[in-house]
């Protein structure tokens, strides 16, 4: 059976989808079939996948409202083993238009079961914010909520709002829901306050966060222009070297 995992955190450029498409990349160097489903109105993780956003006959918008199979929407990256449901700005829209679906926090979770056997790990990249489309990727995420958290000032600003949302969802629409981890993000060795909050993060989730800690580098900024992964744009970078170590501890920690 798949393992869905929603990537969560209502602060932007925390590393969300440079997390969601890095991770998968290298899970699916590793042999797995994995499926990145945007379900940001931005698309950041169809355009670091390479994928031309104007050119897309469907995309997440028109699975959850308009009636396509998303079957029908899934398309192949130029990595082997790793498949993308893009988004389009449109999906902005969705946030609205879902308030009057049926079941509507559950549409996500609907509409995803006819492909996600298909994978052994969905990883779903939320927007920034805690609407309705994170709450669908909430619900949707049976095995749990992902959390990227950026080694800066303020990184744990918000958070408490966000573990009330995980947990709202979990008591009342997702009993299955849990933190299956915290990924800390944008770390710069040369700073002290860095290292204070990475010590502060593993105060504050001691049983949840990832023991690699993702570097802040330029090539893992740049690869998205150039809508590759880090294992394709810069395979020996730093960036690509902590992906690869949190993709093998995240495979030991969900077999």
């Amino acid at each position: 059976m798949s393992r869905i995992y929603a990537l969560a955190n209502q602060k932007g450029g925390v590393g969300k989808t440079t997390t969601a498409v890095n991770l998968g990349a290298y899970l699916a160097e590793a042999g797995k079939r994995v499926l990145v489903v945007d379900v940001d109105p931005q698309a950041n993780a169809t355009s670091s996948l390479g994928v031309k956003r104007r050119s897309l006959a469907h995309s997440t918008y028109d699975v959850l409202l308009n009636g396509v199979a998303a079957g029908r929407a899934v398309l192949m990256t130029q990595q082997s083993r790793l498949d993308l449901l893009p988004a389009t700005p449109g999906l902005a829209g969705a946030e609205i238009e879902l308030v009057s679906v049926s079941s509507r926090e559950h549409r996500l979770s609907q509409v995803l079961e006819p492909v996600v056997d298909g994978y052994d790990y969905v990883f779903v990249d939320c927007p920034p914010s805690l609407g309705l489309l994170t709450i669908n990727a909430l619900v949707a995420a049976r095995d749990g909520v992902l959390i990227p958290v950026q080694c800066e000032y303020l990184a744990l600003e918000g958070l408490g709002q966000l573990l009330k949302t995980i947990y709202m969802v979990r008591d009342r629409l997702n009993p299955r829901l849990v933190i299956a981890g915290v990924v800390l993000t944008m770390f710069d060795v040369r700073t002290n306050l860095a290292k204070q909050v990475v010590d502060e993060v593993r105060r504050y989730f001691p049983a949840y966060v990832f023991q690699t800690v993702i570097p802040r580098t330029v090539r893992l900024g740049e690869a998205p222009s150039y809508g590759e992964t880090i294992l394709s744009y810069s395979p020996g970078s730093s960036g690509a070297v902590a992906y690869e170590a949190l993709a093998r501890e995240f495979m030991e920690r969900y077999r």
